[in-house]
């Protein structure tokens, strides 16, 4: 869609949304972010502040007059804003309703009632298939059974949107992501083994067996897949899925390794804590989990990066600052 001129990046101060923004930028686009910055920072687009193309706004997409306002001369929305904490769920599931569920119905009535945001690319998640007994996991794999209060606000922001799109001639995009890491991210299985380290490097305390196995991709290669189905909205049909991932996977023991081996600390004992239900760190913790990515492969997207060194780039970028 090389045409198209402005967009939205909602959540656009966060890890993900901020790449993104800095790429779009870079392309030449203009860019509106709206964030709340509960999770997000605004020094992560501090860079852009005095850029024409750029426009901050700070506000909560549960307000829908933000969410009208917010859409107005726009042509495509990505839609990253929501909690990104999995493991909240079990102690406040009503957070991933709120923030993700009204958040996106709010959107689509904005969607609805605008004249030119008429395309939304949404970022979904690999905990949408729940315990898939297919690895790897293709898009068109079911039922979808999500084992989280996360995966299932997902979900169902999925089925807001195909309805959405089916029902008032929008188009859809849903990316489903794996594990995804990278610079200017402040949680995750990379941040927590950092953290415990330094403050006791002989220990690391890993939630679960550490036998968990999943697929990790870097966040540029995540902003790749962007770019490719960005150039591909105007040939799709009403609503697409697409699985964003990595060729292969990695346990949280070999994680925990390579994040000890990069802090320069020799061999710490583990410590295996809270594991549950077979060896998960949390309830809702899908055990295993790899996406199959033919299909978006088929557009001309390829992961550059393998999950070890995606974990290992980003454990260098994230020592580099932190």
């Amino acid at each position: 869609m090389n045409h198209v001129r402005k967009l939205l990046v909602t959540g656009g101060a966060g890890f993900i949304g901020s790449s993104l923004v800095d790429w779009l930028i870079s392309k030449g686009y203009s860019v509106r972010v709206v964030d709340n910055l509960s999770s997000g920072k605004a020094s992560n687009l501090e860079h852009w502040a005095s850029d024409s193309r750029f426009e901050m706004i700070k506000g909560d997409l549960k307000d829908p007059d933000l969410a009208l306002r917010s859409v107005e001369d726009v042509e495509v929305v990505f839609h990253i804003a929501a909690n990104p904490d999995v493991r909240l769920g079990v102690t406040d599931p009503r957070i991933h309703f709120d923030e993700n569920l009204l958040v996106t119905l709010n959107i689509l009535e904005a969607m609805r009632q605008s004249k030119t945001a008429k395309c939304i690319v949404f970022s979904s998640t690999s905990t949408v298939y729940g315990e898939a007994a297919v690895l790897p996991t293709p898009e068109n794999y079911g039922p979808l059974l999500p084992i989280s209060i996360y995966g299932a606000s997902k979900l169902g922001c999925e089925a807001l949107i195909a309805s959405y799109c089916h029902t008032f001639d929008l188009k859809g995009a849903l990316l489903r992501f794996a594990n995804i890491v990278g610079p200017r991210s402040d949680h995750g299985v990379i941040v927590d083994f950092v953290k415990k380290l330094r403050k006791n490097p002989s220990e690391l305390e890993i939630l679960g067996d550490g036998t968990q196995k999943k697929s990790y991709l870097h966040v540029k290669d995540l902003v790749g897949a962007f770019s490719i189905i960005l150039d591909n909205l105007a040939k799709s049909e009403f609503v697409e899925a697409y699985n964003v991932g990595s060729l292969d996977q990695v346990t949280v023991l070999r994680i925990a390794e390579m994040v000890s081996e990069e802090m320069g600390i020799l061999k710490p004992s583990y410590r295996f804590a809270n594991s549950i239900d077979g060896g998960r760190g949390w309830k809702g913790d899908v055990k295993m989990m790899q996406l199959s990515v033919e299909k978006l492969m088929t557009l001309g997207w390829r992961p550059t990066l393998n999950s070890e060194n995606a974990i290992r780039l980003s454990c260098r970028e994230f020592l580099r600052v932190s």
